[in-house]
Protein backbone atom coordinates (compact mmCIF):
# COMPACT_ATOMS: atom_id res chain seq x y z
CA UNK A 1 0.00 0.00 0.00
CA UNK A 2 1.41 3.52 -0.78
CA UNK A 3 1.64 6.52 1.01
CA UNK A 4 -1.02 9.04 1.83
CA UNK A 5 0.99 11.51 -0.09
CA UNK A 6 1.40 9.02 -3.11
CA UNK A 7 -2.79 8.13 -3.07
CA UNK A 8 -5.40 10.15 -4.35
CA UNK A 9 -9.37 9.84 -4.46
CA UNK A 10 -11.23 11.19 -7.04
CA UNK A 11 -14.63 11.81 -6.19
CA UNK A 12 -17.82 13.12 -7.91
CA UNK A 13 -20.78 13.92 -5.35
CA UNK A 14 -23.58 13.50 -7.42
CA UNK A 15 -27.06 13.94 -6.43
CA UNK A 16 -28.57 10.26 -6.87
CA UNK A 17 -24.75 8.56 -6.69
CA UNK A 18 -21.69 9.14 -4.96
CA UNK A 19 -18.55 7.69 -7.21
CA UNK A 20 -14.95 7.50 -6.28
CA UNK A 21 -11.97 6.56 -7.24
CA UNK A 22 -8.46 5.45 -6.29
CA UNK A 23 -5.50 6.50 -7.91
CA UNK A 24 -2.30 5.19 -6.88
CA UNK A 25 1.18 6.10 -9.23
CA UNK A 26 -0.79 7.56 -12.14
CA UNK A 27 -2.96 4.57 -12.33
CA UNK A 28 -6.62 4.17 -11.35
CA UNK A 29 -6.75 0.78 -9.28
CA UNK A 30 -10.04 0.70 -8.25
CA UNK A 31 -13.59 2.80 -9.14
CA UNK A 32 -17.17 2.46 -7.32
CA UNK A 33 -20.59 4.17 -7.28
CA UNK A 34 -22.78 3.79 -4.53
CA UNK A 35 -26.36 5.09 -4.52
CA UNK A 36 -26.94 8.90 -2.47
CA UNK A 37 -30.58 9.81 -2.37
CA UNK A 38 -28.86 13.72 -1.97
CA UNK A 39 -32.47 15.25 -2.02
CA UNK A 40 -33.13 13.80 1.62
CA UNK A 41 -30.33 16.50 2.74
CA UNK A 42 -26.64 15.98 3.18
CA UNK A 43 -26.66 12.85 6.07
CA UNK A 44 -27.36 11.13 2.61
CA UNK A 45 -23.97 11.48 1.74
CA UNK A 46 -22.73 10.27 5.46
CA UNK A 47 -24.58 6.91 4.48
CA UNK A 48 -22.57 7.03 1.10
CA UNK A 49 -19.36 6.82 2.61
CA UNK A 50 -20.31 4.37 5.03
CA UNK A 51 -20.97 1.89 2.15
CA UNK A 52 -18.13 2.52 0.24
CA UNK A 53 -14.65 0.54 0.09
CA UNK A 54 -12.60 0.46 2.92
CA UNK A 55 -10.04 2.86 0.76
CA UNK A 56 -12.37 5.41 0.30
CA UNK A 57 -12.37 6.54 4.19
CA UNK A 58 -8.22 6.33 4.83
CA UNK A 59 -5.95 8.97 4.58
CA UNK A 60 -5.27 10.23 1.05
CA UNK A 61 -5.40 13.20 -1.40
CA UNK A 62 -8.03 14.13 -2.38
CA UNK A 63 -9.63 16.42 -5.59
CA UNK A 64 -13.44 16.46 -5.72
CA UNK A 65 -15.90 17.46 -8.48
CA UNK A 66 -19.98 17.34 -7.96
CA UNK A 67 -23.20 17.89 -9.85
CA UNK A 68 -25.28 17.26 -6.47
CA UNK A 69 -25.41 21.13 -5.77
CA UNK A 70 -28.40 21.25 -8.01
CA UNK A 71 -30.50 18.83 -5.64
CA UNK A 72 -33.51 20.39 -4.06
CA UNK A 73 -32.54 20.27 -0.76
CA UNK A 74 -30.43 23.44 -1.12
CA UNK A 75 -31.72 26.93 -1.57
CA UNK A 76 -29.60 27.12 -4.25
CA UNK A 77 -26.45 26.08 -6.36
CA UNK A 78 -23.92 28.20 -4.37
CA UNK A 79 -25.18 27.40 -1.18
CA UNK A 80 -24.83 23.50 -2.39
CA UNK A 81 -21.47 23.92 -3.11
CA UNK A 82 -20.73 25.34 0.32
CA UNK A 83 -22.44 22.31 1.94
CA UNK A 84 -20.83 19.79 -0.49
CA UNK A 85 -17.65 21.21 0.20
CA UNK A 86 -17.76 21.54 3.79
CA UNK A 87 -18.85 18.26 4.04
CA UNK A 88 -15.82 16.93 2.35
CA UNK A 89 -13.31 19.06 4.33
CA UNK A 90 -15.10 17.74 7.29
CA UNK A 91 -15.44 13.92 6.44
CA UNK A 92 -12.86 12.78 3.99
CA UNK A 93 -9.16 11.91 5.53
CA UNK A 94 -6.56 14.22 4.22
CA UNK A 95 -5.85 17.04 2.07
CA UNK A 96 -9.31 18.02 0.00
CA UNK A 97 -9.04 20.03 -3.02
CA UNK A 98 -11.94 21.45 -4.84
CA UNK A 99 -12.46 21.02 -8.68
CA UNK A 100 -13.55 24.32 -10.06
CA UNK A 101 -13.21 23.57 -13.99
CA UNK A 102 -11.78 26.27 -15.71
CA UNK A 103 -10.71 27.83 -12.71
CA UNK A 104 -8.70 25.06 -11.41
CA UNK A 105 -8.63 23.47 -8.27
CA UNK A 106 -9.27 25.67 -5.06
CA UNK A 107 -9.71 24.71 -1.30
CA UNK A 108 -12.98 23.98 0.15
CA UNK A 109 -13.67 27.37 1.96
CA UNK A 110 -12.68 28.91 -1.22
CA UNK A 111 -14.78 26.85 -3.37
CA UNK A 112 -18.51 29.01 -2.51
CA UNK A 113 -16.79 32.13 -4.08
CA UNK A 114 -16.26 30.46 -7.33
CA UNK A 115 -19.37 28.56 -7.10
CA UNK A 116 -20.02 29.07 -10.83
CA UNK A 117 -17.30 27.45 -11.98
CA UNK A 118 -17.39 24.42 -9.33
CA UNK A 119 -21.09 23.71 -9.71
CA UNK A 120 -21.74 20.69 -12.16
CA UNK A 121 -17.94 21.22 -13.35
CA UNK A 122 -17.62 17.17 -13.44
CA UNK A 123 -17.82 17.09 -17.66
CA UNK A 124 -14.82 19.96 -17.49
CA UNK A 125 -12.91 17.39 -15.60
CA UNK A 126 -13.32 14.34 -17.83
CA UNK A 127 -12.98 16.54 -21.08
CA UNK A 128 -9.80 17.81 -20.14
CA UNK A 129 -8.16 14.52 -19.27
CA UNK A 130 -9.68 12.99 -22.65
CA UNK A 131 -8.18 16.37 -24.37
CA UNK A 132 -4.50 14.70 -23.63
CA UNK A 133 -5.19 11.90 -25.21
CA UNK A 134 -7.05 13.11 -28.41
CA UNK A 135 -6.78 16.84 -29.60
CA UNK A 136 -10.14 17.10 -31.72
CA UNK A 137 -13.06 14.87 -30.27
CA UNK A 138 -16.60 15.16 -28.84
CA UNK A 139 -17.23 13.21 -25.48
CA UNK A 140 -19.91 11.46 -24.87
CA UNK A 141 -20.94 10.97 -21.24
CA UNK A 142 -24.19 8.79 -21.13
CA UNK A 143 -24.80 8.81 -17.39
CA UNK A 144 -27.63 6.80 -15.63
CA UNK A 145 -29.68 10.38 -15.50
CA UNK A 146 -27.83 12.76 -18.22
CA UNK A 147 -25.67 12.88 -20.96
CA UNK A 148 -22.62 15.23 -21.71
CA UNK A 149 -21.58 15.62 -25.03
CA UNK A 150 -18.37 18.05 -24.77
CA UNK A 151 -16.42 19.44 -28.15
CA UNK A 152 -12.72 19.02 -27.43
CA UNK A 153 -10.57 20.99 -30.22
CA UNK A 154 -6.69 21.41 -29.88
CA UNK A 155 -6.77 19.18 -26.63
CA UNK A 156 -9.07 21.38 -24.71
CA UNK A 157 -12.58 21.54 -23.78
CA UNK A 158 -14.38 23.63 -26.28
CA UNK A 159 -18.37 23.45 -25.16
CA UNK A 160 -20.15 26.91 -26.42
CA UNK A 161 -21.90 26.64 -22.87
CA UNK A 162 -20.49 25.93 -19.41
CA UNK A 163 -23.33 25.96 -16.62
CA UNK A 164 -25.94 23.40 -17.05
CA UNK A 165 -28.83 26.13 -18.06
CA UNK A 166 -26.07 27.41 -20.79
CA UNK A 167 -25.20 23.67 -21.67
CA UNK A 168 -28.56 22.67 -22.36
CA UNK A 169 -29.13 25.61 -24.32
CA UNK A 170 -26.30 24.61 -26.75
CA UNK A 171 -27.24 21.05 -26.68
CA UNK A 172 -24.24 20.00 -24.90
CA UNK A 173 -26.00 18.58 -22.15
CA UNK A 174 -29.22 16.47 -23.10
CA UNK A 175 -31.10 15.53 -19.60
CA UNK A 176 -32.00 12.01 -20.54
CA UNK A 177 -29.75 8.65 -19.34
CA UNK A 178 -30.06 5.30 -19.47
CA UNK A 179 -31.13 4.46 -15.94
CA UNK A 180 -33.49 7.12 -14.62
CA UNK A 181 -35.68 8.91 -17.41
CA UNK A 182 -39.07 8.42 -17.35
CA UNK A 183 -39.73 6.49 -20.76
CA UNK A 184 -42.98 8.62 -20.79
CA UNK A 185 -39.93 11.65 -21.59
CA UNK A 186 -39.43 10.41 -24.52
CA UNK A 187 -42.35 9.98 -26.61
CA UNK A 188 -46.10 10.45 -26.15
CA UNK A 189 -47.28 7.33 -28.22
CA UNK A 190 -45.83 4.30 -29.14
CA UNK A 191 -46.52 1.31 -31.44
CA UNK A 192 -48.35 -1.62 -29.78
CA UNK A 193 -50.20 -4.37 -31.59
CA UNK A 194 -50.12 -2.68 -34.83
CA UNK A 195 -51.87 0.22 -33.75
CA UNK A 196 -50.50 3.45 -32.62
CA UNK A 197 -51.46 4.22 -28.93
CA UNK A 198 -51.32 7.29 -26.41
CA UNK A 199 -49.58 6.34 -23.48
CA UNK A 200 -50.11 7.25 -19.87
CA UNK A 201 -48.00 10.41 -18.60
CA UNK A 202 -47.55 8.27 -15.04
CA UNK A 203 -43.84 7.48 -14.02
CA UNK A 204 -44.77 3.24 -13.96
CA UNK A 205 -41.04 2.32 -16.00
CA UNK A 206 -37.82 4.10 -16.45
CA UNK A 207 -35.01 3.14 -18.93
CA UNK A 208 -33.39 0.81 -16.85
CA UNK A 209 -36.26 -0.87 -17.67
CA UNK A 210 -36.15 -0.73 -21.14
CA UNK A 211 -32.60 -1.73 -21.50
CA UNK A 212 -32.82 -4.72 -18.67
CA UNK A 213 -36.04 -6.52 -21.24
CA UNK A 214 -33.10 -5.94 -24.20
CA UNK A 215 -30.67 -7.18 -22.49
CA UNK A 216 -28.48 -4.20 -22.68
CA UNK A 217 -28.69 -2.74 -18.68
CA UNK A 218 -24.46 -3.28 -17.47
CA UNK A 219 -24.63 -5.16 -14.16
CA UNK A 220 -24.62 -2.91 -11.25
CA UNK A 221 -25.85 0.44 -13.32
CA UNK A 222 -29.09 0.35 -11.53
CA UNK A 223 -28.79 1.51 -8.09
CA UNK A 224 -31.99 3.45 -6.81
CA UNK A 225 -35.28 1.92 -6.44
CA UNK A 226 -37.52 0.87 -9.37
CA UNK A 227 -40.52 2.97 -10.38
CA UNK A 228 -43.02 1.06 -8.01
CA UNK A 229 -40.46 -0.04 -5.60
CA UNK A 230 -40.74 -3.56 -6.20
CA UNK A 231 -37.94 -5.80 -7.92
CA UNK A 232 -35.46 -5.67 -11.14
CA UNK A 233 -36.20 -8.56 -12.83
CA UNK A 234 -36.97 -8.93 -17.08
CA UNK A 235 -40.57 -10.45 -15.72
CA UNK A 236 -40.78 -7.53 -13.10
CA UNK A 237 -39.49 -4.87 -16.08
CA UNK A 238 -42.13 -6.09 -18.05
CA UNK A 239 -45.19 -5.27 -16.12
CA UNK A 240 -43.72 -1.15 -15.47
CA UNK A 241 -43.89 -1.11 -18.96
CA UNK A 242 -47.06 -2.26 -19.93
CA UNK A 243 -48.42 0.00 -17.03
CA UNK A 244 -47.32 2.81 -20.07
CA UNK A 245 -50.10 1.50 -22.60
CA UNK A 246 -52.54 0.58 -19.91
CA UNK A 247 -52.08 -3.37 -19.88
CA UNK A 248 -51.08 -5.87 -17.91
CA UNK A 249 -47.80 -8.37 -18.35
CA UNK A 250 -49.92 -11.32 -19.43
CA UNK A 251 -51.71 -9.42 -22.45
CA UNK A 252 -48.28 -10.27 -24.62
CA UNK A 253 -45.94 -12.51 -24.87
CA UNK A 254 -41.86 -11.13 -24.07
CA UNK A 255 -41.21 -10.20 -27.42
CA UNK A 256 -44.05 -7.66 -27.50
CA UNK A 257 -42.44 -6.15 -24.65
CA UNK A 258 -39.12 -6.17 -26.46
CA UNK A 259 -40.51 -4.36 -29.28
CA UNK A 260 -42.19 -1.60 -27.11
CA UNK A 261 -39.15 -1.46 -24.75
CA UNK A 262 -37.13 -1.32 -28.31
CA UNK A 263 -39.22 1.82 -29.46
CA UNK A 264 -37.84 3.55 -26.35
CA UNK A 265 -34.67 2.82 -26.94
CA UNK A 266 -34.70 4.02 -30.34
CA UNK A 267 -36.60 7.51 -28.93
CA UNK A 268 -33.33 8.03 -26.78
CA UNK A 269 -30.71 7.12 -29.72
CA UNK A 270 -32.36 9.46 -31.82
CA UNK A 271 -31.98 12.34 -29.14
CA UNK A 272 -28.32 12.10 -28.68
CA UNK A 273 -28.22 11.10 -32.25
CA UNK A 274 -29.43 14.57 -32.97
CA UNK A 275 -27.51 16.25 -30.59
CA UNK A 276 -24.47 14.77 -31.50
CA UNK A 277 -24.94 15.47 -35.08
CA UNK A 278 -25.01 19.71 -34.34
CA UNK A 279 -22.20 19.44 -32.42
CA UNK A 280 -20.04 18.03 -34.62
CA UNK A 281 -21.16 20.12 -37.66
CA UNK A 282 -19.16 23.03 -35.29
CA UNK A 283 -16.35 24.63 -37.78
CA UNK A 284 -13.52 24.09 -35.34
CA UNK A 285 -14.56 20.27 -35.31
CA UNK A 286 -12.34 18.42 -37.90
CA UNK A 287 -14.37 15.55 -39.83
CA UNK A 288 -11.40 12.94 -38.50
CA UNK A 289 -12.55 14.01 -34.57
CA UNK A 290 -13.49 10.89 -32.81
CA UNK A 291 -16.33 10.13 -31.16
CA UNK A 292 -15.13 9.12 -27.15
CA UNK A 293 -17.92 7.45 -25.13
CA UNK A 294 -18.28 6.76 -21.41
CA UNK A 295 -20.72 6.75 -19.05
CA UNK A 296 -23.30 3.70 -17.71
CA UNK A 297 -24.89 4.17 -21.27
CA UNK A 298 -21.23 3.70 -23.26
CA UNK A 299 -22.57 0.55 -24.66
CA UNK A 300 -24.59 2.81 -26.97
CA UNK A 301 -21.61 3.98 -28.09
CA UNK A 302 -21.08 1.90 -31.46
CA UNK A 303 -24.64 2.30 -32.36
CA UNK A 304 -24.18 6.30 -32.03
CA UNK A 305 -20.73 6.38 -33.53
CA UNK A 306 -22.20 4.18 -37.03
CA UNK A 307 -25.24 6.52 -37.25
CA UNK A 308 -23.21 9.27 -36.99
CA UNK A 309 -20.48 7.77 -39.49
CA UNK A 310 -17.74 8.47 -37.12
CA UNK A 311 -14.89 6.38 -35.58
CA UNK A 312 -15.50 6.15 -31.56
CA UNK A 313 -13.17 4.87 -28.98
CA UNK A 314 -14.15 4.06 -25.05
CA UNK A 315 -12.80 6.44 -22.92
CA UNK A 316 -11.21 3.50 -21.03
CA UNK A 317 -9.19 2.29 -24.59
CA UNK A 318 -7.58 5.76 -24.17
CA UNK A 319 -6.95 5.52 -20.64
CA UNK A 320 -5.55 1.96 -20.85
CA UNK A 321 -2.28 2.75 -19.20
CA UNK A 322 -3.45 4.66 -16.79
CA UNK A 323 -6.32 2.22 -15.69
CA UNK A 324 -5.23 -0.86 -13.16
CA UNK A 325 -9.04 -1.84 -11.90
CA UNK A 326 -12.39 -2.50 -13.58
CA UNK A 327 -12.58 -0.89 -16.84
CA UNK A 328 -16.47 -0.69 -16.90
CA UNK A 329 -16.85 1.05 -13.21
CA UNK A 330 -13.88 3.36 -14.50
CA UNK A 331 -16.26 3.98 -17.52
CA UNK A 332 -19.36 4.73 -15.38
CA UNK A 333 -17.24 6.85 -12.99
CA UNK A 334 -15.43 8.96 -15.59
CA UNK A 335 -15.19 12.12 -13.71
CA UNK A 336 -14.39 10.86 -10.44
CA UNK A 337 -10.90 9.17 -12.03
CA UNK A 338 -10.81 12.52 -14.67
CA UNK A 339 -10.27 14.25 -11.49
CA UNK A 340 -8.38 12.18 -9.43
CA UNK A 341 -5.71 11.43 -12.30
CA UNK A 342 -5.67 15.19 -13.30
CA UNK A 343 -5.34 15.94 -9.71
CA UNK A 344 -2.25 13.07 -9.37
CA UNK A 345 -0.45 14.36 -12.29
CA UNK A 346 -0.30 18.08 -10.90
CA UNK A 347 1.20 17.03 -7.06
CA UNK A 348 3.82 15.09 -9.63
CA UNK A 349 4.76 17.79 -12.01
Amino acid sequence: MLSPAQTTIGWDLGGVHVKAALVEAGRVVAAVQVPCPLWQGVPALDRALAALPDWARREARHAVTMTGELTDCFADRQAGVAALSGWAAAHLAGPVRIYAGRSGFVAPEAAAEVAADVASANWHATAALAGRLAPDALLIDIGSTTTDLIPIVGGRPAAAGYSDAERLETGELVYTGVVRTPVIALADHAPFGGRRTRLMTETFAHMADAYRILGLLPEGADQQASGDRKGKSVAESETRLARIVGRDRAEAPGRVWAMLAGHFAEAQLRLLHDAAALLLGRPDLPETALLITCGAGAFLGDRLADRLGRASVPLVDLLNDRIAGPRDWVSTCGPAAAVGLIAAEERDA
